[in-house]
């Protein structure tokens, strides 16, 4: 029999591997789902509270004669956006990122959907290949939820204004936006990491609860290695090392270097994971 009888009965007519589970398809999905409208929600309130704590502390500020990009935060609506992206970089942005790439295929797995999925069927590498897609592109959607929300909450209690800089001088109105969509860029590039590690971990596991808390646990470990001065510069090879890079993007002089070191070595790492990832997914017995 002929290769194209066979490929005739083995395919049926109209059948696409590219066009199953659509991105449009899989971002209703988990739009749908609590956890995003959970963590969505817990993202608009932040800047709230911290609004509200600054109006019942009478500001920020410490007892001591050294300034910080937090003692700035009622200057302006621009200082107000930056201090939230401070506060919430070392830790609660990478809740987000663990929950939307680490839940999504395990919680497939755990609802026993995940095989009648790929029996629709849905090739192995479309169905993460979409699922990777949404998954960081809602990462990306909270972290520039952050800061849009902290904008307007800060502009209206405390006027538009230049980025008033900690360490003397001020960023005019225009360049501060500028500056700040490159803190939100570094700071979703330097949480690929975290991302490739909770998607590997998806793709090993049929609990949600471990993927998620695997990769955000291990990122906690690659802070606490950081702050371990004893390693010397082994420390340079820990994403975490370069996660504050983005603080050179609030100075007077914009500095590349930092940045670019933590860009490249975060890259690496994701890369690596997501691929072992796919690679890992091709050869699973799926049964769940």
């Amino acid at each position: 029999m002929s290769s194209t009888l066979i490929d005739s009965a083995e395919v049926a007519d109209g059948y696409r591997a590219g066009r199953t589970l659509p991105l449009r398809v899989e971002l209703v999905r988990q739009l749908k789902r609590r956890r995003t409208m959970v963590m969505a929600g817990i993202l608009f309130a932040l800047p709230f509270v911290l609004l509200i704590a600054f109006q019942v502390g009478g500001g920020p500020g410490g007892d001591n004669n050294r300034v910080n990009l937090m003692d700035t935060a009622t200057l302006s609506g621009a200082n107000f956006a930056a201090v939230n992206l401070f506060a919430s970089a070392g830790f609660l942005l990478v809740v987000p990122v663990a929950l939307f790439c680490g839940d999504t295929v395990a919680s497939e797995a755990g609802w026993s959907s995940l095989r009648y999925l790929l029996a629709a069927p849905v090739p192995r590498a479309r169905l993460l290949w979409s699922k990777l897609v949404v998954g960081l592109g809602l990462s990306l959607a909270a972290m520039l939820l952050l800061p849009l929300v902290a904008l307007a909450v800060g502009t209206a209690a405390y006027g538009w204004g230049p980025l008033e800089l900690p360490t003397g001088g001020e960023l005019a109105a225009g360049t501060a936006a500028q500056r700040l969509v490159v803190t939100v860029a570094y700071i979703f590039v330097s949480q690929l990491v975290t991302a490739a590690l909770a998607f590997w971990l998806s793709t090993r596991t049929d609990a949600p609860l471990g993927a998620v808390g695997g990769a955000v646990g291990l990122t906690i470990v690659g802070n606490v290695l950081d702050q371990v001065t004893a390693l010397g510069d082994w420390r340079d090879f820990l994403p975490s090392h370069w996660q504050y890079a983005w603080l050179d993007a609030v100075r007077p002089q914009l500095e590349w270097s930092d940045m670019i070191q933590g860009t490249a070595l975060s890259i690496t790492y994701a890369l690596v994971l997501f691929a072992l990832a796919f690679r890992g997914f091709a050869r699973k017995d799926v049964v769940s």
